[in-house]
């Protein structure tokens, strides 16, 4: 292929709720551009960037694609992604890659919650954003409807900027509003070709109504053309393409678009748009890096030539026969096939061998890449998401992709020990291509934990760990970290004593036990006066207390937040030792423990739930069943409409909060959560706990 510099490039993320047309409009835009040879579909499992297993098996998209168009001179870089909220993680991945944002609306359906999740994101990182009102030839499509679900539930700055002629299956043409000429598609058409011709008296009206509003609106954001608009004078179509692309950047304009991406139907006009109104990287403000690998200062990253280089590893996928690839942006300097890179985040240099350019599947080699592009290489030895490749010369570090937290997370392990080792493996690996399934072992419940951003997530995770490692793994809800105190006081004697001939043991203490206050952990104090105790053997004793409380008094969960006093005891100048001065500390706690009020301390998380205002009333009373404690709501600024709850919640009575919480608000609520601390839990709760764990440890006993 060609080679294009930066002035000719657009990076677009393709995002939008799941199932309304990414990824069928994205095939559709590589075919009739020329660069895919195939216009396949999803049903048939055939699409340009639907490859895995479990896509095809599936149905929708799971990870990020990626693919190119090659139109007007221009290479559109298209980055096709899921649109479940469950895999959002690489649809944030795609736009930190790209320089404006292409979101789809099913013509039937409207805006939903993964349309107002990505436009939400878009416009934090201030990229442009175009919509497409996507399966225009689908029963129930409605242009009008679709376009007012925009302006109610996204932006009153959205402005149509073609129409269509007819829906459904009657649908069959567009009207350019900025030519004020119809398309009339051909039936039977392969690449969206199309008639020209003028206006159908028809839609005359409809189209004057449609061009009038959208006029006012680019007129309104230049104060030139607004002189103009209200002078009478008539304003050029490519004068009003200028302002509009120049009030998009800002986003104080979002254009509005339709097509049948199935029947390629008005997929040239997209392709049209997205050259004149997407920005270019030159275009686009510049990134602020870290300079070296420190971070000890920042520069500014221009898309200059003659800069030196620069990318982000946006993601990483694992190929069979090939390995990992890496995928990424470009942000300055040319870089050459087989040139020695610098990756500033890892301090390791990297050879970038068979440099190309991702087709779905296939890859295209290319001899260099501009600034802006994306591109991609296998076999990195020590490179991951999220990394920088830059020169040894100018290290630098971009800032990284912020990836949506773990809102779900279960334990598992192998169903057969030997496969334990393989389970690990898979589970690294599935993190190393989607950072945001995370996996980690907790060594107080000693069980291995994965977290994910919803259980469809993590349900795919694991196929794909039983597709390629061949061990199939067992989840289960995990094991809360429940903690143990002291409510009272209490002091006892720990006295050990063994003699079986020859040399004894022998270690004799006296202790106070008292409670502190929350979070203040454990403290030991040493009150021995006149020798009673061995200065060498207080130790011991502590060491042997602190062995006890790791083991419970209540349900064999640590004991905290108290208080040891040894002020007595005595010892034997033969049969002491280290080892039974510990043994009467173990049998000290053991003996005073169960007298000074033990209770049960649960953990609690600082929940912050976003919903929308109508939800508002179920979100709180789900939260008052979780013995969740409401601390207060407030408006969200950032989304009118939203209301930010803040609640304090047992961590166990959040497991699978997130599905609840996308159940109530129809997927629209979100929230985030960290820990907060330990209370004390109500005895009807703790009972229940203290039985399952005097369950378990009979169990354990008669196996």
């Amino acid at each position: 292929m060609r080679e294009y510099r930066s002035e000719a490039i657009r990076n677009v993320a393709v995002v939008g709720h799941g199932a309304s047309g990414k990824t069928t409009l994205v095939d559709a835009l590589a075919f009739v551009s020329g660069a895919s040879k195939r216009h396949g579909s999803i049903k048939d499992g055939s699409t340009l960037t639907d490859t895995s297993p479990e896509e095809i098996e599936r149905g929708y998209s799971i990870s990020l694609g990626c693919a190119f168009a090659e139109w007007k001179d221009t290479k559109i870089n298209l980055l096709d992604t899921p649109g479940f909220l469950d895999f959002q993680g690489d649809a944030v991945a795609a736009i930190a890659a790209a320089d404006g944002a292409l979101i789809t609306i099913g013509a039937g359906t409207g805006v939903e919650a993964g349309t107002e999740r990505m436009f939400r994101e878009a416009l934090s990182r201030k990229d442009p954003v175009l919509f497409v009102v996507a399966m225009m030839d689908k029963e129930h499509a409605d242009f009008d409807a679709a376009y007012a679900s925009i302006k109610e539930r996204l932006t009153g700055k959205v402005v149509p900027v073609e129409i269509p002629i007819g829906a459904g299956p009657g649908f069959k043409g567009i009207i350019n509003l900025f030519t004020k000429k119809a398309h009339l598609f051909k039936p039977g058409t392969k690449a969206g070709e199309y008639e020209e011709a003028e206006i159908p008296a028809s839609e005359q009206a409809r189209f004057e109504r449609y061009h009038a509003e959208m006029v006012e609106a680019i007129a309104s954001t230049d104060d030139a053309l607004l002189e103009r608009f209200f002078g009478g004078e008539e304003i050029p179509g490519d004068d009003e393409m200028v302002a509009m692309k120049e009030a998009m950047k800002r986003q104080d304009l979002f254009p509005l678009l339709c097509c049948s991406s199935q029947n390629t139907w008005g997929t040239r006009t997209v392709l049209d748009f997205l050259v004149a109104l997407m920005p270019n990287a030159y275009e686009m403000e510049e990134l602020h890096a870290f300079k070296g690998a420190e971070g000890t200062r920042t520069v500014e990253i221009h898309p200059k030539d003659d800069a030196p280089f620069c990318a982000l590893v946006f993601k990483t996928t694992a190929e069979p026969h090939v390995g990992d690839v890496s995928f990424f942006r470009t942000f300055a300097g040319v870089v050459a096939s087989g040139q020695e890179v610098y990756n500033a985040t890892r301090d390791t240099s990297e050879k970038l061998m068979h440099l190309a350019v991702p087709l779905g599947k296939d890859r295209v080699e290319v001899a260099r890449l501009f600034p802006g592009d994306i591109g991609c290489v296998a076999k990195l030895r020590n490179t991951h998401t999220n990394d920088t490749l830059s020169t040894r010369e100018h290290p630098v570090r971009l800032p990284q992709i912020a990836f949506p937290d773990p809102l779900v997370q279960f334990a598992v392990r192998a169903l057969s020990h030997n496969d334990e080792e393989k389970l690990q493996q898979g589970l690294h690996r599935v993190h190393d291509e989607d950072p945001t399934f995370q996996t980690h072992f907790n060594s107080e419940t000693h069980e291995t934990i994965v977290g994910g951003l919803g259980e469809r997530h993590i349900e795919v995770a694991l196929a794909r760990v039983v597709r390629q490692f061949g061990v199939k793994p067992e989840l289960s809800t995990p094991r809360i970290p429940y903690r143990e105190t002291l409510l009272g006081k209490g002091e006892g004697q720990g006295r050990h004593k063994k003699q079986t001939g020859g040399k004894g043991q022998f270690g004799d203490c006296w202790v106070r036990i008292a409670p502190a206050p929350r979070g203040a952990g454990y403290r030991f104090v040493d009150q021995i006066v006149g020798g009673a105790i061995p200065r060498n053997y207080i130790p011991a004793v502590d060491k042997g207390v602190q062995e006890a409380a790791a083991r419970g008094v209540l349900a064999g969960y640590p004991v905290v937040d108290f208080v040891v006093e040894c002020f007595d005891g005595s010892y034997h100048s033969v049969d002491s030792n280290e080892a039974s001065f510990k043994m009467a500390g173990i049998l000290a706690f053991k003996t005073i423990a169960p007298k000074c009020r033990p209770a049960l301390l649960e953990p609690l998380d600082l929940v912050e739930v976003f919903t929308p205002d109508a939800y508002l009333g179920d979100v709180m009373g789900d939260m008052s069943s979780r013995r969740g404690h409401i601390l207060g709501t407030e408006s969200d600024e950032a989304v009118p409409g939203v209301t930010r709850l803040k609640a304090i919640v047992p961590q166990a009575d959040l497991h699978l909060y997130g599905t609840k919480l996308s159940s109530l608000t129809h997927g629209r609520g979100s929230f985030v959560h960290k820990f907060h601390g330990y209370e004390q839990m109500p005895m009807e709760h703790a009972q229940k706990v203290i039985e399952a764990a005097a369950k378990n440890r009979k169990e354990e006993k008669e196996e």
